[in-house]
């Protein structure tokens, strides 16, 4: 009775399998790798959660959630690692560090409740291990360098907290980095910047470049030891978004040995819904998200124009092969940005992985490169930058220099 009730749940699988063959491909290459988002945003979606925000025990994992992620999604989706981002926004009115630290609080705490399912992961050793014990290995990414408060004292906390990457903006302009949505005011990075991507190197944290000025990657790639990642960016010679990454910088990142994550957010990855998105914007500018006449002029320009374009999963498709023809294959790998918002169709959850899969085995994709766009980029990034800094803490100890002796603010 048991076996026949779950051939019955199996059955609609199976069948589906049969009548696409690069899906049943797309599922049984990726059982056989370690897949890696490079982003989903689920601890700020908990902390934000209108019916019990902040509560981890609230937003159970283990029954379908309202977003796109819950462990039996993340088990039919394959996934085998997972950057949770730990994000703060850069226009909040309260203590940066206060927001950080609790987001921190709130991821943790989420991977410790889900034993049976994930564990956190600060090394690639660390990722293998339990990737082997059919777990996803959960690692910690901070989406802000405003939260260092111009500290690399604060930076060496927070890499002890667990975080592996930083992206060093978001959309502000800080007293050090220019952000790819906000007016530029150094030309790329300050002096002090510099020693930021000086002691991440050091410490073995990945510099994220996603969020950050053309400038701002080009200083960055002039700078870096190790390997740099865009954790969350599309390619902006298909969609001349200021999130995207130039053709010009994608040249670089061979030389590097990085990785570009090409990310699921509709205005990143398709025109139409790109021209929408700076439609309302436009006609928002300097409301809020959260402003209520913010909402009101988004209703005001849907009335008017229509809901947003959707995207599609080919769009995201058409990115992936993009980034792998100008960058070359060893440098793309994937990173949804699930952040309980808008999806593309045929992406709308972390079950969905196979299926962006399947559609690059039909445009010819080899098994070998569909391994490196998995995991294998950024388990190799990663490694690098793990082993440049084993060279670094020998020869220099953790930095001392400050904003104000390296840029002379006060």
């Amino acid at each position: 009775m048991i076996r026949s009730a779950a051939l019955a749940l199996l059955w609609p699988c199976l069948l589906a399998a049969q009548a696409d063959p690069a899906l049943s491909h797309a599922r049984k290459l990726l059982r056989s790798t370690i897949l890696i988002d490079g982003h989903n945003d689920l601890p700020w979606m908990i902390r934000d959660d209108p019916k019990a925000p902040r509560d981890v025990e609230a937003y159970d994992l283990r029954r379908k959630t309202s977003g796109e992620t819950d462990l039996a999604r993340l088990k039919q989706g394959l996934l085998g690692a997972q950057f949770w981002s730990i994000y703060v926004p850069g226009e909040i009115k309260e203590g940066f560090a206060k927001v950080q630290l609790e987001q921190f609080d709130i991821a943790r705490r989420m991977i410790a409740k889900y034993p049976e399912a994930m564990e956190l992961a600060l090394s690639t050793s660390d990722i293998r291990r339990i990737r082997a014990k059919g777990k996803v290995a959960s690692m910690l990414g901070m989406e802000g360098g405003h939260v260092l408060e111009n500290s690399l004292g604060a930076l060496r906390a927070y890499y002890d907290l667990g975080a592996r990457y930083l992206t060093l903006t978001h959309n502000v302009t800080l007293d050090w980095v220019d952000a790819a949505l906000d007016k530029p005011t150094h030309g790329g990075l300050t002096r002090f910047g510099k020693e930021v991507v000086r002691e991440m190197n050091r410490l073995g944290m990945l510099v994220d470049i996603s969020h950050v000025s053309p400038d701002v990657m080009r200083d960055v790639l002039d700078t870096s030891e190790a390997p740099v990642i865009f954790s969350h960016s599309c390619a902006r010679a298909l969609v001349d978004h200021p999130r995207n990454v130039p053709d010009a910088i994608l040249n670089r990142m061979a030389a590097n040995g990085g990785v570009v994550m090409v990310t699921f957010i509709p205005p990143f990855a398709n025109r139409a819904s790109k021209d929408w998105e700076d439609g309302l914007a436009k006609l928002a500018k300097g409301l809020s998200y959260d402003d209520a006449a913010y909402k009101k002029q988004e209703a005001d320009y849907i009335t008017a124009h229509g809901p947003a374009p959707k995207a599609s999963l080919k769009d995201v498709a058409d990115h992936i092969d993009h980034v792998a023809r100008v960058a070359g294959h060893g440098h793309v790998g994937i990173a949804s940005d699930y952040w309980g918002g808008t999806t593309p169709v045929g992406l709308e959850d972390v079950s969905k992985y196979p299926d962006l899969f399947a559609e690059l085995i039909r445009r010819g994709w080899s098994d070998a490169n569909l391994r490196k766009l998995a995991g294998e980029n950024l388990l190799r990034a990663f490694a690098k930058a793990e082993g440049i800094a084993g060279r670094l803490q020998k020869q220099r100890p953790p930095s001392t220099a400050t904003i104000e002796g390296l840029d002379g603010r006060k």
